[in-house]
């Protein structure tokens, strides 16, 4: 790989039609979320106190191992490109991505929260004949329960949010980007512009018209086809929520990068 650059953030948020698009300039590669989060912690668990014969192994060691699981990993298939891997746990090792790639930036993909948990609602209940992985399998209950689950601590939503959160707030917070779904969705060429300035690479003349990206078996395993579907066209789709008003303004208020007092570290919002 020539660089790389990673996609953050939180779930249902464009970091699937970030990537699609990404992926149609030729010198860049970008997919859904890669195994490389879990190797790298993997890795870290190998090369602790955990095993006792990491006495033999130094900083300066641990970094290359580390540094080499990426340019193995991309360098089979895409040793000329640019590369941006996903995942939702970067941001908490954040500060490891400094120090292995002092020049890589991280794109945060964030939506208003109700409009995430409305949008796994509407998969869950358009694939009634599936269980979702999201739920563990076991999907019983109300839309309030489903909701608590995934705004709890380790919760598909509430994990990505606290992640984002301490990023936002830690020595690093200058390498992050906010790109919310709204502005990616409604108006792709200035958000891919400002994707591109931030990052540093050329600009490339996108074709919002015509997306192609499929995860058909990937997001069949999880039990939840559609998944990762992305529409033909880069468009703001306009709908009614289907949650109930009172499970709406529960999370309201969740969606700190809204509340300029928060964003301490004026963290560039696209």
């Amino acid at each position: 790989m020539s660089g790389i650059h990673f996609i953050s953030g939180l779930p249902r948020s464009g970091s699937t039609l970030l990537a699609a698009l990404l992926r149609q300039n030729p010198a860049l590669h970008a997919n859904i979320s890669s195994p490389l989060g879990a190797m790298v912690g993997a890795m870290l668990g190998s090369m602790s106190v955990g095993n006792e014969t990491s006495v033999f192994i130094d900083d300066a060691q641990r970094t290359a191992v580390l540094k080499g699981l990426f340019e193995s990993f991309y360098g089979v298939h895409h040793s000329e490109r640019t590369v941006f891997d996903t995942n939702r746990g970067w941001t908490t090792r954040i500060d490891l991505l400094a120090r292995l790639f002092p020049d890589a930036k991280v794109i945060c993909c964030v939506r208003h929260v109700p409009w995430i948990i409305d949008s796994v609602e509407r998969l869950i209940r358009g694939n009634p004949l599936e269980l979702s992985r999201i739920f563990d399998l076991d999907q019983g209950g109300t839309v309030y329960s489903r909701a608590d689950g995934l705004m709890s601590n380790g919760g598909m939503v509430g994990f990505a949010l606290n992640a984002m959160k301490q990023a936002m707030h830690g020595a690093e917070a200058s390498r992050m980007m906010l790109l919310p779904y709204d502005a990616l969705a409604s108006d792709p060429a200035t958000a891919m512009e400002a994707v591109y300035r931030f990052t540093g690479l050329p600009p490339f003349p996108h074709d919002f018209e015509a997306i192609s990206f499929e995860t058909a078996e990937f997001d069949a395993r999880l039990g939840t086809p559609g998944l990762h579907r992305v529409r033909p066209k880069a468009e703001r789709v306009e709908r009614e929520t289907i949650l109930p008003p009172d499970l709406w303004a529960r999370y309201e208020g969740a969606s700190i990068w809204r509340n300029p007092d928060f964003n301490k570290g004026r963290i560039e919002v696209a």
